[in-house]
């Protein structure tokens, strides 16, 4: 099991998982110290001699425990600060030699994970409150695998089906099968039953699915653990068919749209080694097609693999794999760069084969290490490419865009409005407009920092000063707050082909330079226009008549087309935004721009009024605009009104017990009511409020008692409440911002609630209780 020339390191026994680290908990765990960015997760570079060297060119399998810390090392600080918690919570593993560790306390969450799985009715939300990371028991991971599957009380497939084995490719799926039951330790006597389901189950979905079998396709690894649950042949095949069609990506081939997007999202993160990769013709299809298509499955042990399901299907989240894949390959790093010497198809090799090295005491580290950078990734990452995953009828909307062609990853406007406005955690995005000038000052986005493409042929000495002011802007701006700084560069052209070719050299001029963090505002300006004039409800000049800037200080109209001149009229102030000060800043080509450009960044402009942060507002921002909230009539803002299906903050939706949901203790008003859609449709559901939310629990007609999460709102988003005249009952839902500029409307939800006046006199109510907060 070990090639490690040093003792393996003692196993840390089983311990409840610190309060701060939850699967799905969507931040960064508090031992990662979120406040740097890890230094890095790679390997010791090894000895340089021909043991070593023979060692690290054939596989990672290491000492048990030293699987991450050692060669497949973490770095220093994450494996101390482990260490730390470890000895605060009285279970430290650095136990002298000779001493016994303390007796673990009694696993009271297990048996509250018992009773609630015995009750039934019980959600993926509550399960995973009462694990909170910890490693699971396997005589529960079988009712907890079918609950994060959604596959509890599904019939049996295979009931009507004749049984027939009779593919003309039977006779591979039949060898397939027996290696797969050898590789399993299964008892003679059940080894026969053992493979007729298998078999059975593969046949099955092949024949239902119009699938060609074939032994490249991986997949058939994923029965591996789903075995070791020892569960009847109909859920084995509901929870195989489950996990292809929610965790497997659509095109998971050779050449297949899922590794160009991984390679996007490496290059994001790691340019360095991924150019490395690029240069020895190494795709991650070359290397991660069976880390993706069994879910690493066919390279780590059962017990290993079980360990990454837990966490994994618990997270519900699919693109979650690629952060996972992605830590692998970080780790390795600086072995990947040392064997630079060695032949493509030894590289190849020592990078398939390295989940084979990982250790159940590894899974802990990995996943944190992997909530880490995705907490670093553009949530457009997911939103751009969600397609990848589901049904095959989702699929047929699927983003033509070539990921093989793109240049990196790309980010929607939307995220950028968005990110730009929120404070705190999360991606934030310097814009860089790579327009040429006449069209950056004729309207641009007000936070953006103007690049002249143009100059990178036209003035290169120029190109290069000012790319070095940039890069100190932005350093700048992300020391003093300002809401321009971020530590993604996002860059924007226009948002037509011909017209961005300059913009795409200078794009790749930063990520030949190595630079993290590069991504592409998608469809440029253009796009950017579309958006706020798709969502300005309440017109240009109060809405998201801010966003757009010029250089002269008046304010450009968002339907007019980049290089015309602005239709909108002067604002009498001339305050300028505090990105565009600097930009004109480098265009009067002083002497001092670089102090000029500081000076700026340091002098803040006034920031938008926003109620998301109180720190955020001055005075009290809802004195002297439109009331937040009306009940009165709407049918003036019916034809400009976006539906809130395509803003939904969880693109997946969970499947929750409508009766645990309303009896939770933070639930403080519940509201029966129908949710309409725009087309008149309407859906039994239920409003629940608590502190600082609204969610909205659509019923699922199939599965009584159990409900959708259709919709989460945070309470301080929303900005108007109104109803129709003529139908009182029928109030509509806006989130939103709400400054002095105006409304900016981000959603729009409506429902049919009887007793429609008490149930908005409530909300309204804690809305302002909400508010009230912010303000002291």
């Amino acid at each position: 099991m070990s090639v490690s020339q040093s003792p393996p390191e003692p196993r840390r026994s089983r311990r409840p998982a610190p309060a701060a680290y939850s699967y799905g908990a969507g931040r960064v765990p508090q031992k990662l110290a979120p406040t740097d960015r890890p230094l890095s997760l790679r390997q010791q570079r090894p000895d340089n001699d021909d043991h070593a060297r023979k060692r690290r060119s054939t596989s990672l399998r290491l000492a048990p425990a030293a699987a991450l810390y050692g060669h497949f090392g973490l770095y220093d600080r994450c494996r101390k600060t482990n260490r730390d918690l470890r000895q605060a919570e009285g279970t430290s593993t650095a136990m002298a030699e000779g001493e016994e560790a303390p007796p673990l306390p009694p696993s009271c969450w297990e048996k509250d994970l018992e009773e609630a799985l015995e009750e039934g009715g019980c959600d993926l939300e509550t399960v995973r409150n009462i694990i909170q990371g910890r490693p699971l028991p396997a005589d529960l991971r079988a009712k907890v695998w079918k609950i994060a599957l959604n596959v509890v009380g599904k019939g049996d497939s295979l009931a009507s089906w004749d049984g027939c084995l009779d593919l003309p490719e039977q006779s591979i799926i039949h060898k397939d099968c027996q290696e797969l039951i050898d590789q399993l330790s299964v008892p003679e006597e059940e080894k026969s039953v053992l493979l007729l389901d298998i078999e059975s189950v593969i046949t099955f979905y092949c024949k239902s699915r119009n699938v060609k079998y074939s032994s490249c396709l991986v997949w058939i690894h994923l029965l591996k653990p789903l075995v070791h649950l020892h569960i009847p042949r109909s859920d084995l095949y509901n929870c195989f068919y489950a996990i292809m069609n929610k965790y497997i990506p659509r095109d998971c081939f050779q050449k297949g749209r899922p590794f160009h997007l991984f390679r996007l999202l490496l290059q994001y993160h790691e340019p360095e080694l991924c150019s490395f990769l690029d240069t020895k013709k190494m795709t991650p299809d070359s290397y991660a097609l069976n880390w993706l298509g069994s879910l690493f499955s066919y390279y780590c042990s059962a017990e290993v693999t079980q360990a990454i399901w837990d966490g994994y299907l618990q997270q519900a989240d699919p693109f979650f794999i690629y952060f996972l894949m992605l830590i692998i390959l970080v780790n390795a790093k600086d072995v990947i760069l040392a064997q630079e010497s060695d032949s493509r198809e030894e590289m190849i090799r020592f990078l398939e084969t390295s989940p084979a090295s990982l250790d159940i005491e590894d899974i802990e580290d990995l996943f944190s290490l992997a909530q880490y950078y995705c907490s670093k990734t553009p949530a457009s990452f997911r939103k751009n490419n969600h397609s990848l995953f589901g049904s095959s009828l989702l699929g047929l909307k699927d983003d033509d865009t070539d990921l093989s062609q793109a240049l990196c990853l790309a980010v929607s406007v939307s995220e950028i409005l968005q990110a730009n406005q929120q404070q705190g955690e999360g991606v934030r995005f310097f814009v860089v407009d790579c327009r040429p000038a006449e069209q950056y000052n004729a309207g641009h986005l007000s936070t953006a920092f103007h690049l002249d493409s143009d100059l990178m042929l036209q003035n290169p000495s120029e190109f290069a000063q000012s790319v070095k002011s940039l890069l100190e802007a932005q350093k700048q701006s992300i020391e003093s707050g300002s809401i321009a700084g971020g530590e993604n560069l996002c860059f924007m052209g226009s948002g037509r082909e011909e017209e961005d070719m300059y913009m795409n050299m200078v794009l790749a001029h930063f990520l030949q330079k190595n630079k993290e963090y590069v991504s592409i505002a998608k469809g440029g300006f253009m796009a950017l226009q579309q958006h706020l004039a798709d969502i300005n409800v309440e017109g240009p000049e109060n809405g998201y008549g801010h966003w757009i800037a010029s250089t002269s200080g008046s304010r450009s109209s968002i339907n007019s087309v980049d290089g015309d001149s602005p239709n909108g009229s002067s604002d009498g102030k001339g305050v300028k935004s505090l990105v565009n000060k600097m930009t004109v800043a480098l265009k009067t080509k002083s002497v001092n721009v670089k102090e000029k450009v500081i000076s700026f960044i340091e002098n803040t402009s006034t920031p938008v009024d926003r109620h998301v942060s109180s720190s955020d507002r001055l005075g009290k921002p809802y004195r002297g605009v439109k009331p937040v909230f009306s009940i009165g009539d709407e049918e003036e803002y019916d034809t400009d009104e976006i539906d809130s299906s395509s803003m939904s903050d969880d693109d997946r939706k969970e499947v929750v017990n409508i009766h645990t949901w309303i009896n939770k203790p933070d639930v403080k008003h519940h509201f029966p009511c129908n949710e309409v859609k725009e087309n008149g449709h309407m859906f039994p559901s239920h409003l629940l409020v608590t502190a600082t939310h609204m969610y909205c629990l659509r019923e699922i007609p199939s599965r009584r008692g159990l409900a959708y999460i259709q919709s989460r709102q945070a309470l301080n988003s929303v900005v108007k409440i109104t109803s129709k005249k003529k139908h009182p009952e029928l109030i509509t839902f806006k989130y939103g911002n709400s400054g002095t500029a105006g409304i900016e409307i981000l959603a729009v939800e409506r429902y049919l609630i009887p007793n429609a006046g008490d149930a908005t006199k409530a909300i309204k109510q804690q809305i302002m209780k909400v508010l009230d907060a912010l303000e002291n």
